[in-house]
């Protein structure tokens, strides 16, 4: 198979295994999911939506949030990777939505990468999830999936961003963000499959024999 081959294949076998796939961050808008994506920052979903009810108990919109303490913000997240920094940038970004975008989630990747502890991962999430703006948002395990099924060299994440963006059109990015990260948690994980082990592995590579070394994001 040639990298066009893999990607159409790829995209095919996806939508048999997933035909319908959640986002895994429960949220309720705009606001809640960039929060919990920010959360997700060296943590588990299942670990972020257990500690975000308590937490949008007491304050689910910029409004609210900019007028919790620190500490109480922590104390709700204190299970998280990063609480401390955390706490501090979700009452900080809270604070800049309220003074600068009159309480509303900006629809920019500028505005959005500009809040304290936004990246343009994080922002590409909201971007596509919240309001459909196509982005292609590389995690730890698309940057790797992507790597061992020949779609990118995998010198960093932005090439890799781009390297998808090539192979498939901006309406499937959405769908195909969330299956390639749960496919990559659910059959080619980092330690249980080295580019040899999977289907998808095995079907885009059959003759592939020696394992693959991947870059980190």
């Amino acid at each position: 198979m040639n990298k066009k081959q893999r990607a159409e294949y790829i995209a095919r076998r996806l939508d048999e295994l997933y035909p319908e796939i959640p986002i895994p961050l429960d949220h309720a808008d705009a606001y809640t999911l960039l929060i919990a994506v920010l959360l997700s920052a060296q943590c588990t979903d299942k670990r972020v939506n257990m500690v975000t009810p308590a937490l949008f108990a007491k304050a689910d919109t910029p409004q609210r949030m900019a007028k919790l303490p620190v500490e109480e913000i922590k104390a709700c997240i204190a299970t998280c990777g990063l609480a401390n920094s955390k706490a501090k940038n979700i009452k900080a970004l809270s604070e800049m939505l309220v003074k600068e975008h009159g309480g509303k989630v900006p629809h920019t990747f500028e505005e959005l990468e500009a809040l304290p502890g936004v990246g343009h991962k994080t922002a590409s999430v909201v971007m596509i999830h919240a309001f459909k703006i196509p982005a292609f948002p590389v995690d730890t395990h698309i940057h790797r999936l992507a790597q061992r099924w020949g779609l990118t060299s995998g010198k960093n994440v932005e090439q890799t961003e781009a390297d998808l963006k090539q192979l498939w059109p901006p309406e499937d990015w959405e769908k195909l963000h969330l299956q390639i990260i749960t496919y990559g948690r659910e059959h080619c994980t980092a330690r249980g499959c080295d580019g040899t082990q999977c289907e998808i592995c095995r079907t885009c590579f059959p003759s592939r024999r020696r394992s693959v070394h991947t870059r980190k994001a």
